[in-house]
């Protein structure tokens, strides 16, 4: 699978796509909301990232009790779910007078079901593409992502001042709810994994995944770098409120450049090579923001470093191919849930270091430090993937999993 009219003409990527979309508009336009709506109440930078990135850190409870159940869930039943208990939770956050606190617990809860959901779709994604299609699919969805967040900060941007923030909230909700009615579209595949889904089974699934040196520093990868960078993101309303969402649409307009460009036009023989050089773009420009540059100066270098993001692609398709078919789902629920942990805490670290300097300065010191950990531990080329890891071989006949050239 090559291009992108063979990966729309498989049956039910189409469903899935939608899906996807659909609830990543929910996130963008709910989380611009509630970051401006905590922000005007408290006036204070540490919340309003929480507010917007705090759920990530949930994830990390839901990464060692419920991924057991990403491969052990019948897919369309599990992702139609979520996007209702999404749906009511984000209308929750809307009702007038709720404290502060109680919209953190919310979204801590929602935090928590969020990193099933990543394990469900992706690995979905991967079983119902063949041939090698995950790298091709997941760009696709990526670049749907991106261009629902441009779409939705600009959106969201306007919904905040005509609605207010708890009307964008409840607009949030009803994108939830089609992301829930697209999945029907979706076949009813059978779980990928027997047995019953638990905290123990987890955990033992998540000690297989760690114990391979290959797979610990892709996922190294795949968490430090970029979650930093993400912490930067997380001061734009109190570094620039009036300019937050133009900053936002430029960072989702780079992603979705470096999404096509990983997808399309890097060779496999180049992709881990590449890593490392996409990983320095991602966080090297934003260390001009010490000097508060102009508004153009500041959305272009958030749209250059954007396009570094391209690099987690990358990895997951080494993640694929270090991975047993069977533990794709929770591999890549993994990979969700940590990415997003790692966010949440940088989200945190952003906001603690803006209150004590600057967002300016907070936004500096974090890109260094995403450069200094793609300095020190670089991801270098692996030998063929059956050559490291003893990965199981999969059944004669198909390719699932096993992305080609």
């Amino acid at each position: 699978m090559r291009t992108y009219r063979e990966l729309f003409g498989a049956p039910e990527f189409t469903p899935l796509f939608v899906s996807s979309a659909a609830q990543v508009a929910a996130q963008t336009v709910s989380g611009l909301a509630l970051g401006t709506l905590v922000y005007a109440a408290t006036g204070n930078p540490l919340l309003s990232g929480l507010a917007m990135f705090g759920p990530a850190l949930a994830q990390v409870a839901g990464a060692a009790t419920l991924l057991s159940a990403a491969d052990r869930l019948p897919p369309r039943a599990a992702l139609a779910g979520l996007g209702l208990v999404l749906a009511l939770s984000t209308a929750a956050l809307a009702i007038p007078g709720l404290p502060v606190w109680a919209m953190l617990v919310i979204l801590l809860a929602e935090g928590l079901l969020a990193s099933l959901g990543g394990g469900v779709r992706y690995g979905l994604l991967n079983e119902i593409l063949a041939s090698g299609g995950y790298l091709l699919g997941r760009s696709a969805l990526n670049m749907a992502s991106g261009a629902m967040q441009i779409g939705g900060f600009a959106i969201g941007g306007v919904l905040v001042s005509t609605l207010s923030p708890r009307g964008t909230l409840l607009a949030g909700a009803a994108l939830y709810l089609v992301a829930a009615v697209a999945v029907a579209g979706l076949k009813k595949h059978p779980p990928r994994a027997e047995g019953r889904p638990s905290a123990a089974e987890t955990w033992r699934s998540n000690v297989l995944l760690w114990s391979s040196a290959p797979r610990r520093r892709v996922y190294v990868a795949l968490w430090v770098p970029n979650g930093l960078v993400v912490g930067c993101e997380s001061l734009f309303v109190p570094y620039a409120p009036q300019h937050a969402g133009l900053l936002f649409a430029c960072a989702a307009a780079g992603m979705l450049a470096g999404d096509v460009l990983a997808g399309r036009f890097i060779p496999p023989a180049g992709r881990t090579r590449l890593v490392t050089p996409l990983h320095l773009l991602l966080a090297a420009p934003y260390l001009i923001f010490i000097v508060g540059p102009a508004t153009p100066v500041t959305a272009a270098a958030v749209t250059l470093a954007s396009v570094g993001y391209a690099a987690s692609l990358l990895l997951q398709h080494r993640l694929m191919e270090l991975t047993p078919d069977e533990l794709s789902g929770h591999a890549l629920g993994l990979h969700s849930s940590g990415m997003m942990a790692m966010q949440g805490v940088a989200a945190v670290l952003a906001g603690l270091l803006a209150q004590r300097t600057s967002p300016a300065a907070a936004m500096a010191v974090l890109a260094a430090a995403s450069v200094a950990v793609t300095v020190f531990l670089p991801v270098r080329p692996e030998p063929s993937p059956g050559a490291v890891t003893g990965r199981s071989p999969a059944p004669s006949g198909t390719t699932r999993g096993r992305p080609t050239a």
